[in-house]
């Protein structure tokens, strides 16, 4: 079964002569299934190819204009799957869509801190960065009704939404799916491409940000726990961020001296991730984190809406040094905008000093009666 994307209808739109689109992602999270879909549409000759592929990469990487014309034919369309792979990938690409009239170009890449190394500067305005993440409310409701929405959530907390796990009823076999990418494909490609021999301390890095979600990190505490620097602590959360993995999020503040802007928090690109990483996956009723994976939960699929319908807008938490918070401001459109997330009924009011501060602003608590409305809309 397949459960329409919405980053195929962005495709539609933004694959032009003269233009890369790059999509991003963690593997697993259904790249190839985007593209898969996308070329079904295409009637023009068109050129599949992957750069994992060593023959691929012998011309990808060439530089040279004769063996690049004679890679891409007569096809109208080149898409380059696993482009991280292919050496100066960027500098080819822009060298194909300067020298090739009418040409599209599409590259998918697993871990967007090498691919936008090699790709970004190169093509400084000739391409468009598309992020696909696992499947998002936005997607999923379109297969169900509202009660069935409701009757899943527990499961979407517990499970995530990697697209085969969504597609999986069994629960077992949800979890076995978990542990193997947590496992084999969560931090492969910066084991790969940084050189990093640490596995064991990055996985135990992620541990402990799993039980801190909603709070201040501290890199000074997580390395004295590891036994590493803070220095490294920060270089690896910032991979982590950039394979798509954990998501940060920095304090707002508007230069007033008691806002905390200096720390982090970080939250789990899928909640499903998190769990396998702790080995927890106990209903509802037994845990003492439901609090946790409704933040992570409704702040991810914030994120996802942004991305899929395009909705610019900047991200933070708000806390001052006497513990008033708000969970998400999203600075958009000129405005300011604070939300509270809620698993239980209770209705609190916005923190006083958060009036004071920012009189101008919107907020609102999201709860179980109103979160579709807040990640869907």
């Amino acid at each position: 079964m397949y459960i329409r994307q919405k980053q195929l209808d962005n495709l539609k739109t933004m694959v032009k002569p003269g233009k890369v689109i790059v999509v991003y992602g963690a593997r697993r999270t259904g790249k190839t299934t985007l593209i898969r879909e996308f070329l079904k549409g295409e009637t023009k000759p068109y050129l599949l190819v992957n750069g994992e592929d060593i023959t691929v990469q012998s011309y990808l990487s060439s530089q040279s204009l004769e063996k690049l014309g004679e890679f891409v034919g007569n096809n109208r369309l080149l898409v380059v799957d696993e482009a991280q792979k292919v050496h100066n990938i960027g500098l080819n690409l822009k060298m194909i869509v300067d020298n090739v009239p009418g040409i599209r170009i599409i590259a998918t890449g697993s871990s967007s801190f090498d691919l936008a190394r090699s790709i970004g500067e190169p093509l400084t305005g000739r391409k468009t960065t598309l992020i696909q993440y696992p499947l998002s409310q936005l997607e999923i409701g379109c297969t169900e009704q509202r009660h069935q929405t409701e009757a899943r959530l527990e499961s979407r907390l517990i499970y995530g939404s990697y697209p085969e796990v969504v597609l999986m009823q069994d629960k077992s076999e949800r979890q076995q799916y978990l542990k193997e990418i947590v496992s084999s494909y969560l931090y492969k490609d910066i084991l790969e491409m940084e050189g990093i021999r640490k596995s064991a301390k990055i996985g135990r890095l992620l541990q402990l940000i799993a039980f801190q979600i909603g709070k201040e990190v501290s890199y000074t505490e997580l390395g004295t726990s590891l036994g590493m620097s803070k220095n490294t602590v920060d270089h690896y959360l910032d991979l982590l961020e950039k394979a798509f993995v954990i998501q940060r999020l920095g304090g707002f503040s508007r230069n007033l001296r008691n806002e905390i802007i200096k720390n982090s928090r970080y939250y789990f690109i899928d909640n499903g991730v998190r769990n396998a990483l702790i080995n927890n996956f106990n209903p509802i009723e037994l845990r003492n984190d439901v609090g946790e994976l409704w933040e992570n939960y409704l702040l991810i699929e914030r994120l996802k809406r942004q991305e899929y319908l395009r909705e610019s807008a900047n991200n933070y938490f708000w806390r001052t040094y006497t513990k008033k918070e708000v969970d998400l401001v999203e600075e958009r459109n000129g405005g300011l905008y604070g939300y509270e997330m809620k698993w239980g009924k209770a209705k609190p009011r916005p923190p006083k000093d958060w009036i004071t501060a920012y009189p101008e602003a919107e907020w609102q608590m999201i709860n179980r009666e109103n979160y579709l409305d807040f990640i869907v809309g």
